[in-house]
């Protein structure tokens, strides 16, 4: 990845609340979608190996339980943690032209996104509250942003 341009790391503004949730709305259907087929894989999975009759006898599902939360989670953090550490961008942070890098322009590594993610957990579990500090912050940083010693910015339009 390169560098922002004029080589100043703060040559690329930070963007709005707005546009960081509209990406996350984006990546939240695609993550739901992904679910689904780890669910599904799963499902397959169970009744390849018990029998689709003995699941039918004993009335409990599929799939569930703390394996299927298990591979939805680990699921999650290396979509995240692969677009991330590869390119700074999701699909949906393509989308609304969104990159996460390392103050200087530079990619983040794994264990900046591994604690970007738990980070992120932590804003949404505070009622939303690490998310909306954006909007206080000089830098319009979240809490995970400041954790992870991250930045997202809006990278200018292509012609």
């Amino acid at each position: 990845m390169t560098p922002s341009p004029a080589g100043s790391p703060d040559a690329l503004p930070a963007p709005g609340l707005l546009r960081r949730f509209a990406a996350m709305l984006y990546d939240s259907l695609l993550l739901f979608a992904v679910g689904w087929t780890v669910t599904a894989v799963a499902v397959g999975l169970r009744a390849a190996s018990v029998g689709e009759a003995a699941i039918r006898a004993s009335g409990k599902a599929a799939a569930s339980g703390l394996p299927l939360q298990a591979a939805i989670a680990a699921t999650t953090v290396l979509f995240f943690g692969w677009f991330w550490t590869r390119s700074g961008q999701t699909l949906g942070m393509q989308a609304w032209r969104l990159r996460v890098q390392q103050p200087d322009g530079s990619a983040i590594g794994w264990r900046q996104a591994l604690i970007r993610m738990g980070g992120a957990v932590l804003s949404g579990l505070c009622l939303g509250a690490g998310y909306w500090w954006a909007l206080f912050d000089r830098d319009r940083c979240t809490w995970h942003d400041r954790l992870s010693g991250t930045r997202v910015v809006l990278l200018p339009k292509r012609d």
